[in-house]
């Protein structure tokens, strides 16, 4: 399977959160390609396709995934991701409001790259978006596939 460097996916279901993600990142060049997927079903879809068909398209250098989703949460789409050998070594970011233990002790047991806490400020969503793409499309190195 092969990875697009820049091409993240946002799981997230709150649609002020998806713009503020892409108005963060916008001035970026290298995320050049932004999907969106606003449940853990979605995202599923996306990445492992249905029963035996893979998507046709690249996958994501990065997965932004909240925890609070519909339908299939954050952490079973986590877990998917780590099962399956065509995804289990992307990156995964987690950004949701939940700062309770369980929820990050329970995401890196599953193997998430990175646990971050939204801030509520609007300024520092922004920053903290950036921050995190920048670190994790430009300058973290992955192993080659």
């Amino acid at each position: 399977m092969v990875i697009d460097t820049s091409r993240l996916l946002i799981v997230e279901d709150d649609p002020n959160d998806i713009e503020l993600i892409r108005l963060a990142l916008d001035d970026y060049p290298f995320v050049r390609q932004i999907d969106v997927a606003e449940d853990g079903e979605q995202a599923l879809l996306y990445l492992l396709g249905q029963g035996e068909s893979i998507p046709e398209r690249p996958l994501p250098r990065m997965i932004l995934l909240d925890l609070k989703l519909p339908k299939i949460s954050g952490l079973q789409v986590l877990e998917a991701i780590r099962r399956d050998p065509r995804t289990q070594n992307l990156v995964v970011v987690v950004m949701t409001s939940s700062a309770e233990d369980q929820d990050i002790e329970a995401c890196y047991r599953l193997g998430v790259n990175s646990y971050i806490v939204k801030p509520l400020d609007f300024e520092q969503f922004q920053q903290a978006s950036q921050q995190v793409g920048v670190y994790w499309m430009q300058l973290n190195q992955p192993p080659q596939a």
